[in-house]
Parts: C-alpha cells; structure tokens; sequence
C-alpha cells in the first residue's frame, strides 16, 4: 500500500504562482513513476506533468513553459512549481505516483486531490 499527501494550492490571481507537493509513504522499493493529473468541472482528468525515478519530465502541451514538476527521491516526494497561472488551470489537481514492490512494478496510487483556483 502507498499513502499520499497532498499539500498546497488554494486560490491566486492570473499570473501569479502556486506549488505543489505530495510525499508518498509505505511499502515499495521505489517509485518509478511519480506525476500530476487536474480534472476541471466538466471535464476529463488529464496529464499535467510526469517525472520517472531518472528524472525524465513530460509535460501536457499547455503547461510547457510555466509549470515545473521535479522530485526529491530522497523524501519520496513530488513537487509541481506553477507560474504564469491562467484561468483555464483552474481544477482539482492530483498526484500519481507508480512503485516498484520487490522489483515488480504495480499499479498506480491517486492523492486526494487539491483544489486550485486562478481567478480574479
């Protein structure tokens, strides 16, 4: 099992910045896979950013250039550094991480979800 914890986000004007974290506890040998998805009102969740144990990033085309995503492999933790916000970022924002148990890897783990909010 992998726990989740999700810190961050909250309300903030168009241009302005937010970050994101989500630390993952239990029983893994790694995680190969660590990344963000955000589901607005309406609308499908989608991939924001991913980070693989290598540091390999892959980013959704509407984000490249303002957000950041990195990770800390020490801490088992994700962050998500968002600049440049516009309306449209509005959404539920979550974390999904992907282990490794005993050198197989398994299925992914969602956070709880936090809520960011670009508006005037």
């Amino acid at each position: 099992q992998v726990q989740l914890v999700e810190s961050g986000g909250g309300l903030v004007q168009p241009g302005g910045s937010l970050s994101l974290s989500c630390a993952a506890s239990g029983t893994f040998s790694s995680l190969y896979s660590m990344g963000w998805y955000r589901q607005a009102p309406g609308k499908q969740r989608e991939l924001v950013a991913a980070v693989s144990s290598g540091g390999s990033t892959n980013y959704a085309d509407s984000v490249k250039g303002r957000f950041s995503i990195s990770r800390d492999n020490a801490k088992n933790t994700v962050y998500l550094q968002m600049n440049s916000l516009k309306p449209e970022d509005t959404a539920v924002y979550y974390c999904y991480v992907r282990p490794e148990i005993l050198g197989i890897r398994t299925g992914g783990y969602w956070g709880q979800g936090t809520q960011v909010t670009v508006s005037q």
